[in-house]
């Protein structure tokens, strides 16, 4: 009989009706510097082979999981190759490689998440960071933590 089942009424019709917390996608920046220096402070240029493979390995287990949780929305390493580009008036984009820290100095690479709390992020963050470095020990490295606009800003004058 309906109503005589927790959760089913005649309203629902055996549909259990659930609130459900909005998710928030957050950031997280990987940086080369620009943040205080990890616990181990060892450049990747100068780590083994096997030490860089491990440390990819890391990441893509750490994505396939919060695959598994539904929390992993993208992520990116990117070439230390890059450039400053801004409009300088018709047909004359100027291309600098200074005198400002560029990005290609600073981002090595961002993972995107989509959990349902700024503390479930910053706890993400903090396994992120564990990822193996040289001598196959955790970097510590500090990783940027910034929510995505959830809606556009309200501009008033």
């Amino acid at each position: 009989m309906i109503g005589s089942v927790s959760g089913v009424n005649a309203t629902t019709m055996g549909r259990i009706s659930t609130e459900e917390k909005p998710m928030a996608k957050y950031l997280l920046l990987k940086h080369y510097r620009g943040a205080p220096a990890p616990a181990n402070d060892v450049p990747m240029d100068q780590w083994t082979p096997e030490e860089i493979s491990d440390h990819v390995q890391y990441m893509r287990d750490f994505a396939a999981r919060l695959e598994e949780t539904g929390e992993f929305v993208d992520s990116q390493a990117l070439a230390p190759e890059g450039m400053f580009v801004r409009y300088d008036g018709e047909g004359r984009p100027p291309v600098t490689d200074g005198p400002f820290a560029e990005t290609k100095d600073l981002i090595a690479g961002w993972m995107v998440i989509d959990v349902d709390s700024h503390e479930r992020a910053i706890e993400l963050a903090g396994e992120l960071s564990a990822a193996p470095g040289a001598g196959g020990k955790p970097i510590h490295e500090w990783l940027e933590v910034r929510p995505f606009l959830a809606a556009p800003p309200t501009i008033t004058e």
